[in-house]
C-alpha cells in the first residue's frame, strides 16, 4: 500500500513538471497528451510489477509444498498472558497445605523387652542403639473438620505421625487408610473450621495450563512454585527406574500401581510429597507424588495423582477402610509391546490405538459380557483409551457393581459391550479390610529354644491358637509348626503376616499360600491355600 502511493505521488510530481516544463516551452496540446500518457504507463508498468512480484513471494512464503489450508492463528491476548496473576491462588492453598513428619520407632526385640541385650551382640559389638526413622511431607487439608490427603509413601510405617499447620498448630494426625497402588493416603486431626482446597476438575486440564505446586521441600515451608500441564495420562514412567521421591527414597513400580500421573514443569523437591497441585482459581487438581530425577531433586519432571482418582479412593477409605477397586478381569498387551513380540497378530489388527485383550481371568466379567481374546479396547464410557495405564486408572474410578460401556475393535469393526464390574472376588459385594491374622484365624508365636531343640530346627513359628480362618478350612491345628510358606523360611510371626499382605495385592487367581511344616514328633507336611 505504501508502495502504490509514492508512485501515485511520483506520477502526480512528474504531471506538474510536465506542465511547467511545457508552458516554458510553449508545446502544442499533442505533445502534452503524450508526455502524459508516458507517465502513466511508467507508474502503472512500476505498481504491476510490484504486485506481482509481491503475490509471488506471498505464495511461496505462505504455501511452499505443504497444505495448511484450514489454518487459523490462535486468538492470543498478549495483555492477559503478561499480566497473569497467581497470587490469589496462592493465598487460597497455601494455609490448606500443612508439613507433616512421620516417625518410625525401632523394632522391638525378639523377647519384647526393648531393654534385652543379645549375649553374642554383647560380646562381637553391634551394640549402637537404633534410631527411630524420621520423614517429612506435605499434606492437603480436604474437610474443615481435619481429614488430610497425603502420600502412602510419606507415612507408610509410622508409629507417630505430626502434622503442622501454615499458622504453626501442631496435631497428632491417626492413619485412617493408605492405598499403596495409588500412593494416596488419608488422615485425620482433631480440628474444626479448619481452611480447606477445593477439589477441582483434573479431567478438565489442558496441556499448557499454568499450575501451582504447593508444599514443603527441604521443610522449607509454606514453599508455591509455578509452572505449566507438560502431559496427562503418564503411565510406565517409572518403570525399571527409581525416581525421587518426597522423602528421597527409591521406589520400584510394581503391577499394581495405578500410574496416569498429571506430568508438570513445577519444580518439586523430596519434602513436596503430598502437596497440593491446584489451577489458577485455586482448585485442587493433583497431589504431588513424585519426580522423575537421577539425583533425587528436581530436574524439570514432577508427576501428581489427579483428584479424580484422588476423591474416588479417599471416599472409599473413609467409607469402607479399603478401596473398593473395581476390575474388567481382563489381562492386556500394549500395542507397541504386540507389535514388537508378536507381528503377526500385530498386522492383523485394523486398529492402532488401544489395548490388546491377551486373555481373562476366571469369573471375568468382561468375556461373561462378550470380549473375546483379540480384541482391542479402544475406550471406556466414550473416553479414549491409549495404554495399559489409561485403561487401569480409568476402571479404578468405579465401584464393583458399575456397569461401563466398553468399546472395541475386533477386526475392523467397532462394537460396545456393557460390562459389569466386579471385585477381586469376583463378586459385586463390599469387601472388608481384613488383616491377614484375621484372614489366617490364627494366633502365631516364635519357637522358643526349647521347641526347637526338641524338633531339630532353628527358624518356624507355633500355632498357638485357632479360630475360623484359612489355616483351620486347610486343616491346620494348633501346635502345628510352620517352617515354610512359599519357599521363604520363617522366623517371626511378622514374616508370615508380610508373605500374606502382599499376596493380596495380586491377581486373585495367584494368592495361593503353600506351607511346609510339621507337629512335634511327626512327619512334615504340607499345605496348599488358597487366600481368595
Amino acid at each position: 500500500m505504501f508502495f502504490v502511493w509514492g508512485h501515485f505521488k511520483v506520477l502526480l510530481l512528474n504531471l506538474l513538471l510536465t506542465l511547467i516544463f511545457l508552458e516554458n516551452m510553449k508545446l502544442n496540446w499533442k505533445t502534452l497528451f503524450g508526455f502524459f500518457v508516458v507517465s502513466v504507463l511508467s507508474a502503472g508498468v512500476a505498481v504491476g510489477t510490484y504486485s506481482y512480484l509481491d503475490k509471488s513471494h506471498s505464495v511461496t512464503a505462505d504455501k511452499t509444498l505443504f497444505d495448511q489450508s484450514g489454518y487459523h492463528p490462535v486468538a492470543y491476548n498478549l495483555a492477559a498472558a503478561e499480566n497473569t496473576d497467581f497470587t490469589l491462588a496462592a493465598e487460597q492453598s497455601v494455609n490448606a497445605v500443612v508439613h507433616i513428619k512421620s516417625v518410625a520407632k525401632p523394632a522391638g526385640n525378639q523377647r519384647g523387652n526393648r531393654n534385652y541385650i543379645d549375649p553374642f551382640e554383647f560380646f562381637f559389638g553391634n551394640q549402637m542403639p537404633q534410631r527411630a526413622r524420621v520423614g517429612f511431607g506435605s499434606g492437603v487439608i480436604i474437610s474443615k473438620d481435619g481429614y488430610i490427603v497425603t502420600n502412602n509413601h510419606v507415612i507408610e510405617g509410622a508409629d507417630e505421625i505430626e502434622v503442622t499447620t501454615n499458622d504453626d498448630q501442631i496435631f497428632t494426625a491417626k492413619l485412617i487408610g493408605s492405598d499403596d497402588a495409588t500412593d494416596v493416603a488419608l488422615l485425620k486431626v482433631e480440628g474444626k473450621n479448619l481452611p480447606v482446597i477445593p477439589f477441582g476438575d483434573s479431567d478438565a486440564l489442558k496441556v499448557g495450563e499454568w499450575v501451582l505446586a504447593v508444599g514443603n521441600p527441604f521443610n522449607l515451608t509454606s514453599t508455591v512454585t509455578a509452572g505449566i500441564v507438560s502431559a496427562k495420562g503418564r503411565g510406565n514412567v517409572f518403570s525399571g527406574y527409581g525416581p525421587g521421591r518426597g522423602n528421597n527414597s527409591q521406589f520400584s513400580r510394581s503391577q499394581d500401581k495405578v500410574e496416569s500421573f498429571i506430568q508438570t514443569d513445577a519444580a518439586v523437591n523430596p519434602g513436596n510429597s503430598g502437596g497440593a497441585l491446584v489451577n489458577t482459581k485455586g482448585e485442587l487438581v493433583g497431589i504431588n507424588t513424585a519426580i522423575y530425577s537421577e539425583t533425587g531433586n528436581f530436574v524439570g519432571y514432577s508427576f501428581a495423582v489427579p483428584i479424580s482418582l484422588v476423591k474416588k479412593v479417599v471416599s472409599d477409605i473413609r467409607e469402607y477402610g479399603i478401596v473398593q477397586r473395581a476390575l474388567l478381569g481382563v489381562s492386556v498387551t500394549e500395542l507397541a509391546a504386540l507389535k514388537e513380540n508378536e507381528p503377526e497378530k500385530y498386522e492383523k489388527l485394523k486398529v492402532h490405538e488401544g489395548v490388546y485383550v491377551a486373555g481373562f481371568s476366571s469369573k471375568s466379567s468382561a468375556e461373561k459380557a462378550g470380549l473375546k481374546e483379540g480384541d482391542v479396547i479402544t475406550a471406556i464410557n466414550g473416553n479414549k483409551i491409549k495404554s495399559f495405564s489409561e485403561l487401569r486408572a480409568e476402571i479404578n474410578r468405579y465401584n464393583p457393581g458399575d456397569k461401563v460401556e466398553v468399546s472395541v475393535n475386533r477386526m475392523g469393526k467397532t462394537s460396545v459391550f456393557k460390562v459389569e464390574l466386579k471385585n477381586d472376588q469376583g463378586t459385586t459385594e463390599v469387601i472388608k479390610n481384613r488383616t491377614p491374622e484375621e484372614i489366617l484365624g490364627a494366633e502365631l508365636k516364635p519357637l522358643s529354644a526349647e521347641t526347637k531343640r526338641k524338633v531339630g530346627v532353628n527358624y518356624g513359628v507355633e500355632v498357638v491358637k485357632i479360630s475360623n480362618g484359612k489355616l483351620k478350612d486347610a486343616g491346620i491345628k494348633e501346635g502345628f509348626i510352620i517352617l515354610t510358606a512359599n519357599d521363604e523360611r520363617l522366623t517371626s510371626p511378622e514374616s508370615l503376616t508380610n508373605i500374606v499382605k502382599s499376596l493380596m495385592k495380586q491377581d486373585p487367581d495367584e494368592r495361593g499360600l503353600f506351607i511346609k511344616g510339621l507337629y512335634p514328633n511327626d512327619r512334615v507336611l504340607f499345605f496348599a491355600i488358597d487366600l481368595n
